[in-house]
């Protein structure tokens, strides 16, 4: 299946190094440059990074995500993070070896970066933890149980708090209305103990889009920080009539609106592009070209 939808981390000229980091952590993961600025026509802004790669794309046990060399501008955050699982059954059903993978894929991680939930069993796993690496991106690692329906090795989770708390399901009924192969999987909420607490928010939801598996949470603590370009989904539409359709379901921001990004109602941010970009991007001056638009309009290029 095509991955039409990738998750793209914004780095602070760290993507290169970045990508060699997951690809020497993780098995069966590749890193490598997939485009660069161009050595001419930059903005003053972005003119030293003439020649520098500006996209790197990281395949990590088959599910693509790319690393945007930038600045400093933004950074990502727990708010959208990677949950990737370990099924014994991918370790010749050797639950022993599964524990020990992440363990050391753990360790890897947690080397000069911050532990947000310390490793060991907890309810809903028998070995799990949640980890940012020392590039800013989170991880959460999930031994999957005996037994358990098969899911990804890697999947998208975002989690709502701070101004977007308890709209996690509201997401879910956005974006499973706007792609194909979309539908809703398993929903967990949150039990009400008290009065204080909101009817039906999401402890955990999976859902699909565009045949992607996805998954939410709603935060129960209070927290600084939500969703911000510094982790967006990027779109590969086919032509011109679905960016327009995406775009306009979704743009609730306009000063997020450039280059293809936008930024919707809950703050996840979007790049809404023509599956032919690399191909639009050999174009004469279509760097220039892009930096002049919002919505992209491939004609335009």
């Amino acid at each position: 299946m095509t991955q039409r939808i990738t998750p793209n981390i914004w780095c602070d000229r760290t993507a290169e190094q970045a990508g060699a980091f997951y690809a020497s952590v993780f098995d069966d993961t590749t890193s490598r440059v997939t485009a660069r600025y161009p050595s001419e026509g930059l903005p003053e802004f972005q003119r030293d990074f003439a020649g520098e790669a500006v996209m790197v794309d990281v395949v990590l046990r088959g599910y693509r995500f790319s690393l945007i060399n930038a600045d400093a501008t933004f950074a990502p955050n727990p708010s959208i993070s990677f949950l990737v699982t370990a099924d014994p059954r991918d370790f010749d059903g050797d639950e022993h070896a599964a524990r020990g993978w992440i363990n050391r894929i753990w360790t890897a991680l947690a080397e000069e970066g911050r532990v947000l939930m310390d490793i060991g069993e907890y309810p809903y796993s028998g070995l799990y933890g949640w980890v940012e690496d020392k590039f800013g991106m989170s991880w959460q690692l999930k031994l999957a149980a005996a037994g358990a329906d098969p899911v990804p090795p890697v999947v998208p989770m975002l989690m709502f708090g701070d101004g977007v708390q308890n709209r996690a399901a509201e997401a879910v009924e956005l974006y499973t209305g706007l792609f194909p192969d979309a539908g809703v999987g398993r929903v967990v909420t949150y039990p009400v103990t008290t009065s204080a607490e909101p009817v039906g928010a999401v402890m955990y939801a999976d859902f699909r889009l565009a045949g992607q598996t996805f998954a939410v949470m709603d935060s129960q603590m209070d927290q600084d920080f939500t969703f911000t370009p510094g982790v967006s989904l990027l779109v590969d539409c086919d032509g011109q009539d679905e960016i327009d359709r995406l775009w306009d379901a979704l743009t609730a921001v306009p000063e997020a609106e450039q280059c293809g990004w936008l930024a919707d109602r809950f703050g996840v941010s979007w790049q809404i592009v023509p599956a032919n970009m690399a191909e639009l991007m050999q174009r004469p001056n279509a760097y220039a070209h892009m930096m002049a638009m919002k919505k992209l309009i491939i004609a335009d290029f």
